[in-house]
């Protein structure tokens, strides 16, 4: 029954995160993906603004299929890891950083998930890049399907783990943090209420919150996973051969700004998807316990 709840209330998480989180993710990856020489968006509300004007709203839900179905599973086995893991640390209002460690253990396993969820996701958005950078471009793929085939038949088994170690580099840290600061503050709410429970509003300020830390202290890894992510699927024409190459590159080509392309739809996101998201998980498992 453990199993069934985490994975049912990580479950509607997925959801939650995606249908929320997705129409700001397109941007983000439309701002990091551009050319720095010839970018075909001036900034964030320009790309949102662009986008409309040529696919209408169902353009920033473009891809929203495989991450809404990969979310799903992901934030399932993501959630029962993190019950697993918080179970296994022993973690206690008394010990802040045992809500950290139990953080890391269970992106630890999630990544596994996440990571091609991510590739096919981010494959697909970049088309649209290209095709507005390049009026003539034609993309080689009809759908996230043919994209999933184009790295199976390059990569084999490695396929779905392209800048694999890119993410993991990021999801560590970044899972210590997010469960350790929305556990710590929901926690210091808690102990102001007479009843010793954190109310509704107080766990969504506090999603909110873990997940401005994820992303603000985490992004720069992530621009770097995202140009890994979204280099060709083909070996022999990919532009990076690795974490540090494709760094080097990327500061080559615009400095320490380009660590920083699309941070503020990343942050518009971060805390109204993440405080959805944790929001989702917690009462969901308060109402079915």
């Amino acid at each position: 029954m453990k199993f069934a709840k985490d994975v049912f209330a990580g479950t509607c998480g997925g959801v939650t995160v995606t249908l929320l989180g997705h129409p700001f993710d397109t941007v983000k990856v439309l701002l990091q993906t551009q050319s720095s020489k010839n970018p075909v968006y001036s900034g964030a509300v320009d790309a949102a603004s662009k986008v409309i004007k040529a696919e209408g709203v169902g353009g920033l839900y473009r891809g929203v299929t495989s991450p809404l179905a990969g979310q799903m599973f992901f934030r399932a086995t993501l959630f029962f890891a993190y019950a697993r893991a918080k179970e296994f640390v022993g973690v206690s209002p008394e010990d802040p950083l045992s809500y950290a460690k139990a953080g890391a253990m269970a992106w630890l396993a999630g990544t596994f998930f996440e990571s091609p969820i991510d590739l096919y996701k981010s494959q697909w958005q970049c088309q649209l890049v290209k095709a507005k950078a390049d009026p003539t471009y034609k993309s080689p793929y009809g759908s996230v399907v043919d994209v999933v085939k184009e790295s199976w038949k390059y990569n084999g088994v490695r396929g779905p783990y392209q800048a694999f170690h890119a993410t993991m580099a990021r999801n560590l840290p970044a899972g210590a943090v997010y469960f350790g600061v929305f556990e710590n503050v929901k926690n210091s709410f808690a102990k102001t209420n007479e009843d010793g429970k954190a109310t509704n509003a107080q766990i969504i300020l506090s999603g909110g919150i873990g997940g401005f830390f994820y992303w603000s202290l985490f992004y720069p890894i992530d621009v770097i996973k995202s140009a890994l992510m979204t280099d060709a699927v083909n070996p022999a024409k990919r532009k990076f051969t690795g974490f540090f190459d494709a760094a080097g590159k990327l500061y080559a080509s615009g400095g320490v700004k380009a660590f920083y392309r699309g941070l503020v739809p990343c942050l518009l996101r971060a805390s109204p998807a993440n405080a959805g998201m944790l929001f989702t998980v917690d009462y969901i498992r308060r109402i079915i316990d």
